[in-house]
């Protein structure tokens, strides 16, 4: 039998509760166990006025700030519709029917105003990396760094090349405030200090981003966010956002060292990364620090001809010589010298000879030097660095770091399609840092609420 037709009647009164209606198996539960903002008021009191009109709670806006990031979505003004609308986002907000969802005018004013000022957002990142070595999911032996290219809000439409671009021409009284961030990081080794080169096209709305082809495919503007990694959990220990250059995103990598060694007294045992970070300066920083460096070497001392490479001499650090596969010593002085520039060239680069006569009258001689009286190599500064990563490269702990690394690649994989970061909304290096920042918190909440769910509990009939 059909039932009756449904009609809404309005009621006088309602007795309805948010903690019922949401699913015990909801994500926000279990995240909402690890959020402890109890000391974000406190942390901004300095910067809200004894006086005038009251503000936003700003625990408020910082919940609903994770929500968008932990959910990908990624506009603010729908962030506010959805957290309007769905019961569990207006839970997890603490926010009642009744209660009105802030304009998302708030979220800007805030975000470059006091939130920036204050470093909240770098504060909110580092109280979630304690909770996770709280939790046990942070060893401190074993990391992994790697570095993701995120699209910037820019186009090459609204640009200049080269040639034409003139930076001594902006006026900082009228520029926008992407425009002078870009001014004042000019000096900042992750931004303008990181390379002398100047890029093909600058970027009028965002000039600090990087225009680059590195995807192989059509070139675009871009910056980079960089993960330093506990590999046991993939839980995110730092996050630094640089323009989109090799050494920009090798240089992010003494600062976060530095700085977790700073906030949370962690210096690891090893470090893993790709081939990028190879570079005979970052690995002997690494030796320096006692870091044991997973580290394909960077060498461009291979040959295409079939003769023998660099890599076929055998270094000998005690007496500071080469030995060729024929057993023969390539020195760097044959006698004492005591000019000091006839050493290692300005470069950091010194420079190793065989004998011409035991050269002239090797059997080996077309497989190392045919066209050369004598055989010569170049030995940069940190050789004995490089020699320690080409050692550890042959040990079975280097075949089981290079599938660890993978864990980075994965966790920016997760960045861009499920939290939606394939491109960004903030404009500056402040504003990159920003939404980096703030997506690394997201998934390292999520990856506690993974590992620790909340505990189901029995409805009451």
């Amino acid at each position: 039998m059909m039932g009756p037709k449904q009609e809404a009647q309005a009621a006088l009164f309602y007795e309805f509760s948010l903690e019922d209606h949401v699913p015990q198996g909801h994500l926000l539960r279990s995240i909402d166990r690890f959020v402890d903002l109890d000391d974000i008021r406190p942390y901004l009191a300095d910067c809200y006025s004894h006086t005038g009109h009251p503000s936003i709670d700003p625990e408020l806006l910082i919940r609903m700030l994770l929500v968008g990031y932990c959910f990908g979505i990624r506009s603010e003004r729908r962030l506010c519709e959805e957290v309007h609308l769905n019961l569990a986002y207006r839970w997890f907000c603490r926010l009642d029917l009744n209660d009105c969802v802030p304009d998302h005018s708030t979220f800007s004013k805030n975000r470059h105003g006091r939130f920036r000022e204050s470093e909240l957002l770098r504060h909110l990142f580092w109280t979630t990396v304690a909770r996770c070595i709280e939790e046990g999911l942070v060893s401190g032996q074993r990391m992994a760094i790697d570095a993701s290219l995120i699209e910037a809000d820019a186009n090459k439409q609204n640009s200049t090349p080269k040639e034409d671009w003139d930076r001594s021409a902006i006026d900082p009284a009228e520029a926008p405030r992407a425009v002078n961030e870009y001014l004042d990081a000019l000096d900042d080794a992750a931004f303008g200090a990181a390379s002398e080169v100047e890029p093909r096209f600058t970027s009028h709305s965002d000039p600090a981003s990087q225009w680059t082809a590195a995807r192989k495919g059509p070139a675009f503007f871009s910056y980079s966010t960089n993960y330093l990694i506990d590999t046991d959990h993939s839980v995110i220990v730092d996050v630094e956002g640089t323009r989109s250059i090799r050494q920009a995103e090798v240089g992010s990598v003494r600062t976060m060292l530095d700085r977790i060694n700073a906030h949370h007294d962690i210096d690891p045992e090893r470090l893993i990364a790709d081939s990028a970070y190879g570079s005979g300066p970052m690995l002997g920083w690494l030796v320096d620090r006692d870091i044991k460096p997973h580290i394909l070497v960077l060498d461009k001392a291979g040959r295409t001809d079939g003769t023998w490479s660099r890599t076929d001499f055998e270094w000998d650090p005690e007496n500071n010589q080469y030995i060729c596969p024929e057993g023969e010593p390539l020195k760097q002085f044959r006698r004492n010298y005591s000019d000091p520039n006839r050493g290692p060239t300005g470069k950091g680069v010194a420079k190793y000879q065989a004998l011409k006569h035991t050269c002239q009258a090797c059997p080996s001689k077309m497989k190392c030097c045919p066209k050369a009286d004598a055989r010569k190599i170049t030995s940069e500064k940190h050789e004995d660095a490089r020699q320690v990563a080409r050692d550890i490269a042959k040990t079975k702990q280097y075949k089981v770091s290079m599938r660890l690394r993978k864990k980075v690649e994965m966790l920016f994989a997760h960045l861009k399609r499920i939290l939606g970061l394939g491109r960004l909304r903030l404009r500056g290096p402040c504003g990159a840092n920003d939404e980096f920042l703030l997506a690394a918190t997201a998934q390292n909440l999520r990856k506690l609420a993974k590992i620790f769910p909340a505990p189901q509990q029995t409805r009451k009939a």
